[in-house]
């Protein structure tokens, strides 16, 4: 067992009852093939991978289907409705899933506009409080905003998945603020979601306590997508641990590093 095995041997995070070890999830949008979809998958060492089912095919047998790679026994096959602009979309899309895969997880995407990938939170929400009757586990994609967060925990989603930029941007972490004010106002757990550009962003936002984070086009677009997979990786684990650390308080002066009794003032 390595260090941080042991250091983070009792550490999970649940959705739905299910736990999870690795906090990293990632996409399957964007990769030259499902092959390298499956290595980038393996050498992140998540356990949820998601999948359009509008744009990646998991639900017709007759063709190339992202599941012949993938074992949902090892993994969990998080669909989502990307690519939907209404509520009515994005129910029929996760009916659509749950038939042909028998999976009622549903990562739900509502987007409001074409240009910003941003979502439709009054979509989004109405498409919630249908799925989550209809038997769902509901992990909605929305702003980061801690009022609609705690709307989506209340209509019983099982998790929220803030933005941390618009989908694709590789912006990374715009607003650490509301990303807190998200997970005080919530119980469930908290995702963050999009605008991740490379490992490097991925720390800053885990040291917030948020219980994972979600990437795709940071890795499809990486010039070598398995090594950025591993470099996630290990980024996950620095952030987790970090948070659970503890950093030492912010000082408006400096602090000497080594004690300071008895050594002459020098004015």
């Amino acid at each position: 067992m390595t260090d941080y095995e042991r250091l983070l041997q009792d550490d999970h995070f649940e959705i739905a009852g299910r736990r999870f070890k690795s906090r990293l999830i990632i996409g399957s949008g964007k990769f030259k093939s499902f092959q390298q979809n499956r290595e980038v998958l393996e050498a992140s060492g998540a356990e949820i991978i998601t999948v359009a089912v509008r744009r990646v095919n998991i639900t017709d047998p007759t063709k190339e289907n992202l599941l012949d790679y993938i074992d949902p026994k090892k993994y969990l096959i998080l669909p989502n409705t990307a690519g939907c602009y209404t509520a009515e979309e994005a129910i029929k899309t996760a009916m659509l899933a749950r038939e042909a895969t028998g999976i009622n997880w549903i990562k739900l995407e509502v987007i409001g506009d074409q240009k910003t990938l941003l979502p439709d939170m009054e979509q989004t929400y109405e498409a919630a409080k249908v799925l989550v009757k209809e038997g769902f586990v509901v992990l909605p994609y929305i702003f980061d905003d801690p009022v609609f967060a705690k709307k989506f925990e209340d209509v019983g989603c099982a998790a929220v998945m803030p933005l941390a930029a618009p989908i694709g941007s590789g912006l990374g972490l715009q607003n650490p603020y509301n990303i807190m004010f998200i997970k005080e106002a919530v119980s469930v757990p908290v995702i963050v979601d999009a605008g991740i550009g490379s490992a490097a962003d991925i720390p800053p936002v885990m040291e917030l306590g948020v219980d994972g984070i979600l990437t795709n086009t940071a890795l499809a677009e990486a010039k070598d997508p398995i090594k950025m997979a591993v470099a996630m990786k290990y980024a996950t684990i620095a952030g987790r641990l970090s948070y659970l650390a503890g950093r030492m308080p912010k000082r408006t002066y400096a602090v000497p590093s080594s004690p300071t009794k008895g050594v002459p003032f020098k004015g």
